[in-house]
This record gives C-alpha cells, sequence and structure tokens, in this order.
C-alpha cells in the first residue's frame, strides 16, 4: 500500500497532478466560484501534496471537479476524462511511501513479548 522507491514517486507525482488540476479548474472558474469551493479545494489539494487521508482526498476532488463542470460547464470532454481517470486512479493506488499517510499509517514492526 506505501511503495517505495519508483514507483513511490509516481504516486507522489500522481498526487501533484490531481491537485494541481484541482487548482487550475478552481482558478479557470473563479469568478462563477464561490469562496467556499475556494477553499475547498485549497484544502483538497493541500491534503493530497502531503498525502493526507489520499483516498478520501482524491474521491473529494474527484466530487469537486464534477460540480464545478455540472455548475460552470466542461471545457473540453478530454482534459474531463483524464482528470476523471487520474482522481479515479489515485483513490484506488493510494499515496505512496512519500506521504504522511505512510507516517501515520504505515507497516509496524509487532514485537510480541516471550511467553
Amino acid at each position: 500500500m506505501f511503495p517505495l522507491g519508483l514507483p513511490g514517486l509516481a504516486l507522489l507525482l500522481l498526487r501533484a497532478s490531481v491537485a494541481l488540476a484541482l487548482l487550475l479548474q478552481c482558478y479557470v472558474e473563479r469568478q462563477a466560484l464561490s469562496g467556499w469551493i475556494q477553499a475547498a479545494a485549497t484544502a483538497i489539494a493541500a491534503a493530497l501534496c502531503v498525502g493526507y487521508l489520499t483516498p478520501i482526498a482524491a474521491a473529494s476532488a474527484l466530487l469537486l471537479h464534477g460540480s464545478i463542470w455540472f455548475g460552470a460547464g466542461i471545457d473540453g470532454a478530454a482534459w474531463a476524462i483524464i482528470v476523471a481517470f487520474n482522481g479515479i486512479a489515485l483513490a484506488l493506488l493510494g499515496p505512496g511511501a512519500y506521504s504522511l499517510d505512510s507516517r501515520l499509517f504505515g507497516r509496524r514492526l509487532v514485537v510480541l513479548p516471550p511467553q
């Protein structure tokens, strides 16, 4: 669940990609969006960047993207499909080793006392 090395780096880049796409979409539609949606997008993007509760944050980013697209319209179907696939992949794969989740919920060494 928390791969190291190149797979962990790839998950870090995927988290950054989803966060950047969300922030970019909010910036493009900033005139049509309310302040709380922009604040929620910033909080979700920050959680994705540090890897905190990544599956929940990725699903939230996907829902927020969907609400923005529903309210403001989709500029291009290809953009929407790529962002949706990235969000789904991140929600299913998890955060990787280079995340706050791996520090909080990562592998633990369990030492049993002798009997």
